[in-house]
């Protein structure tokens, strides 16, 4: 063993001793009973307040967060369309003032009698709940409205309301759905990739205890730290924990089976093991955990909750794997890999492998082969040119929800923007000159009477648009109606609700993108020099996963478009699948590169140099491969929730890690490390040009078997 990591190997003994893995198990267990019930209530912190979805500080932030200064300013409201093709019928609006009794029960509130379209071919009922309202109210409207129809009568709930129902249905029991489908798809590879019939079970594990701490973790913070989080968060935070943490239960049990290759004891292997492969595995998932902070700077709360909520998942998943797994492995022993078993003295196996030819096969023309794989990457980011950013409404969901079809009813019928009016409020004593100007706003179909608050201050003017809320030539009115009413005097107007709120996370989603994906950049970037000691490598390291993220974001375009018919990509798709892909991208090349420093130091040649990136590929293709593919399939795995945007984030990070994997970390990366030579390592003592081998101090090994 070698001399400098003595003291590694003793401290990485502590978590699986002979007697202290015992102890780690029962500590374990202990901080379980604690996780278990806090993770059990995430789902109750999960926010229902409308102002998480805005950005911070926006126009109609503001006006919702006035909301509950006004009358009934604190609840929701649904809207029942019912519509018949030849025109309303007697028997429909009985059917309507019926419902009306019964929504006034339901509601607890009075319902105003319904509107007749002009075309006289619907009808609309108004009801509102408190805006905390759960799904079982809103599921009762909905029955009693479709209950009992006249044969040829539609009805529809539609409204912030019907759009909370659908939201909460869409999401109603996909939690667990969610984590078996993660946790099936994470054993089937698991078992290929061992062949043992115990051994998969371990990483699964893991992967659990995990995920229900960082579930516990992510509760505390939103109850006590403000943390947001809603449905589509936890959903990242299941896939996320059960793909990275196989990963790294992969490079860590790949570097066990070798260090037992080479130790009778099997403690003492896997303290070289966690000693020597600890230490990469750690500085990878902080570079993670770094890049996904940097959403913090973000502007929309979701895009700000979504760095620590993943961040915290990260840390759970690597103190869990790096704990409990080792401490599991050496309880059970050499037998848990049964039927390949690996016995002390039998070495590394030294037959050819497809990564031994890949690499042989690379560097016969490293250029050719990194300027080939780059115009390829080129050529699938050439789909990026094309991408239309910003699902509307109708497209929110794979199926079309009832609230979705109401708005159409609704828009068809009513005046557009009828159901669902802009909110201005501004200083009551302004709020006839405000009104005035409205009228004058090309796109404001009425100006309704203006509400006071409830302390007379300030005063609330619904303005109804001549264009459905979710359309461009409403966001447009938007505009300009924020235009005419700026400079009233005293007034410090502000526009919100519906199209004003779609507009302003539009613009917030474009600012995040400008400000978050340079800082993740720059960051990792920062994070690899530490790392590698090294400019030149980070900077080709960084290159390859921008190529690769549009390459991805290119080639999912297509299929988004051509195959599953979606009209465009949700806003945070391009930013969420930036940090995703680059981040996890550069994951693993951490891994490659890591080895092939250490490979390099060790023979400090030019020819050292080549046969270490060649090691490098050798003994770490097998390993992270198959944490590439663990890791694109758990990610593949949203595409079972019905949201088009988490469906669409699946595919794109799926899609970009497996490019990653078997294209820009197996072939591309390595091309560019034998291309430029010692160089890569410049300006560290690496990359000084040497003729014979000199002593060097050789580093931490990741993976696969290394010098003694």
């Amino acid at each position: 063993m070698l001399p400098s990591s003595k003291f590694g190997t003793r401290i990485a003994g502590l978590t699986c001793g002979r007697v202290t893995k015992w102890l780690v198990v029962l500590a374990w267990a202990a901080i379980l009973a604690v996780a278990f019930p806090l993770a059990g209530k995430l789902k109750s912190a999960e926010t229902t307040d409308s102002t998480a979805s805005l950005p911070s500080g926006a126009q109609s932030t503001l006006v919702a967060e006035v909301a509950d200064r006004f009358p009934g300013g604190d609840r929701i409201t649904g809207i029942v369309v019912y519509s018949r093709d030849g025109g309303i019928t007697a028997e429909d609006r009985a059917k309507a003032d019926r419902d009306r009794q019964a929504f006034a029960r339901l509601s607890g509130t009075d319902v105003a009698p319904a509107r007749t379209s002009k075309d006289g071919k619907a009808l609309a009922l108004g009801v509102s709940y408190p805006g905390d309202v759960e799904m079982e109210p809103l599921q009762k409207l909905q029955d009693q409205a479709k209950d009992g129809l006249p044969q040829g009568l539609d009805a529809h709930l539609t409204g912030s309301a019907g759009d909370r129902l659908d939201s909460l249905d869409s999401f109603k029991g996909l939690d667990g759905t969610l984590m078996l489908v993660a946790a099936g798809v994470v054993a089937l590879l698991l078992l290929f990739t061992y062949r043992s019939p115990v051994l998969w079970m371990l990483p699964l594990i893991g992967a659990v205890v995990g995920s229900e701490l960082a579930n516990s973790v992510v509760y505390l913070l939103a109850k006590h730290a403000g943390l947001v989080v809603n449905g589509k968060l936890d959903s990242i935070l299941v896939v996320l924990v059960f793909g990275a943490g196989t990963d790294y239960a992969l490079l860590l049990i790949a570097r066990y089976r070798e260090e037992l290759r080479n130790h009778t004891d099997r403690h003492e292997a896997m303290a070289v093991a966690l000693a020597r492969g600890g230490p990469a595995i750690i500085a990878s998932a902080g570079t993670v955990c770094f890049g996904l902070l940097c959403l913090m700077a973000a502007q929309l709360k979701l895009n700000q909750s979504l760095g620590p909520v993943a961040a915290a998942g990260i840390v759970c998943v690597l103190i869990a794997m790096l704990t409990l797994l080792p401490a599991l492995l050496t309880i059970l022993g050499r037998w848990v890999f049964w039927p390949l078993v690996p016995k002390p003295g039998t070495g590394a196996r030294t037959r050819r492998t497809i990564w031994d030819r890949i690499g042989s096969g690379v560097s016969r023309r490293p250029r050719t082969v990194w300027i080939a794989s780059t115009l390829l990457l080129a050529a699938l980011a050439t789909g990026a040119f094309g991408v239309k950013s910003g699902l509307d409404f109708e497209h929110t969901y794979r199926t079309t929800p009832d609230s979705v079809t109401g708005q159409k009813v609704l828009s068809e019928h009513f005046s557009g923007g009828g159901g669902n009016p802009v909110r201005v409020v501004s200083e009551a004593g302004a709020a006839d000159e405000v009104a005035k100007a409205l009228r004058g706003v090309k796109g404001v179909g009425e100006v309704k009477p203006a509400q006071l608050s409830k302390d007379g201050k300030l005063a609330a003017i619904p303005t109804v648009l001549t264009d459905a809320p979710t359309s461009q030539a409403a966001e447009d009115t938007v505009d300009r109606i924020r235009d005419a009413i700026r400079d009233v005097p005293g007034a410090d107007a502000k526009v919100g609700n519906s199209a004003a709120a779609t507009l302003d996370i539009a613009r917030a989603q474009a600012h995040d993108r400008k400000v978050v994906i340079p800082l993740a950049l720059a960051v990792v970037f920062v994070l690899l020099g530490l790392l590698l000691r090294a400019l030149v490598a980070p900077l080709l390291l960084i290159a390859t996963v921008v190529v690769s993220y549009f390459s991805s974001l290119g080639a999912s375009w297509l299929l988004f478009k051509h195959v599953l018919g979606f009209p465009a990509v949700d806003d945070t798709l391009i930013i969420y699948g930036f940090i995703f892909l680059v981040t996890l991208g550069v994951d693993y090349n951490i891994f490659l590169v890591h080895r092939m420093r250490e490979e390099v130091a060790g023979n400090p040649t030019d020819r050292g140099h080549r046969d270490g990136v060649l090691r490098s590929v050798s003994v770490t293709g097998g390993v992270i491969t198959s944490a590439g593919a663990v890791l694109a399939a758990t990610f593949a795995a949203l595409a079972v929730l019905p949201l088009v945007s988490m469906t669409e984030l699946g595919i794109m990070v799926a899609l970009g890690v497996l490019l990653d994997t078997f294209l820009v970390r197996s072939i591309l990366v390595p091309a560019l490390a034998l291309d430029t030579g010692r160089k890569f390592w410049a300006p560290s003592r690496l990359s000084a040009r040497r003729t014979t081998p000199s002593a060097a101090r050789p580093t931490d090994t990741l993976v696969g078997s290394g010098r003694r």
